[in-house]
């Protein structure tokens, strides 16, 4: 098991990412809050990572908070819910806020979320009530987008957040309504998604 990497950032193109460790180079899915907060190009990360392998493939997930991590492993062993979906639902609210969720049996809020239907999201209240660790405030994920962050060299971060959210279980249709209203200015590919995401999940 690979419990984290530690390299320089080469490639981000939301959900993946792709990090450079002493040349060999990692392709990782890893979650928004997780994108919201990486440096510039060429900088140096540490991710914690989660190995998923398949008959097919073997697919390497990647978080900036260990909490997040254990949040998605939690995930990952409710009944119908896989790492794509996983990675959608960290990527549509933050572990705080998924946690009101439960506590809350607020199942509207899980259900707006892609991938999640009414089924779901009650399953996931249930079951995720008593497996949900006790975090504490220091170790919980926040989503902060942090200052002097260079944003990714693309031509089109409209088009880029789009595909981002298509990747994330979004229709192309919803994806382009998500973003539409939003404009560019100034914005990158992230700071694009968050705010669709942010208006999906009110």
């Amino acid at each position: 098991m690979i419990g984290f990497l530690r390299g320089k950032l080469v490639h981000k193109a939301p959900p993946f990412l792709v990090l450079d460790v002493n040349g060999v180079g990692y392709e990782i899915e890893a979650p928004m809050t997780t994108f919201y907060d990486l440096p510039a190009l060429n900088q140096e990360i540490k991710l914690h990572t989660h190995l998923v392998v398949r008959e097919d493939a073997h697919i390497l997930f990647g978080f900036f908070a260990e909490a997040e991590r254990s949040l998605f492993r939690t995930l990952i062993k409710v009944n119908g819910v896989g790492p794509k979906l996983a990675l959608t639902i960290l990527s549509g609210q933050s572990a705080e806020e998924f946690h009101r969720c439960i506590h809350d049996n607020d199942t509207q809020a899980l259900v707006r979320l892609p991938g999640v239907g009414k089924k779901t999201a009650e399953r996931l209240v249930i079951e995720m009530r008593d497996r949900l660790p006790e975090l504490e405030e220091s170790s919980v994920a926040s989503v902060n987008h942090q200052s002097g962050v260079s944003p990714i060299s693309i031509v089109n971060p409209k088009q880029e957040a789009i595909s981002a959210l298509c990747s994330l279980g979004y229709k192309p249709l919803d994806a382009s309504k998500m973003v539409q209203n939003i404009s560019a200015d100034d914005k990158t590919c992230e700071d694009i998604i968050r705010l669709a995401l942010q208006g999906a999940v009110r």
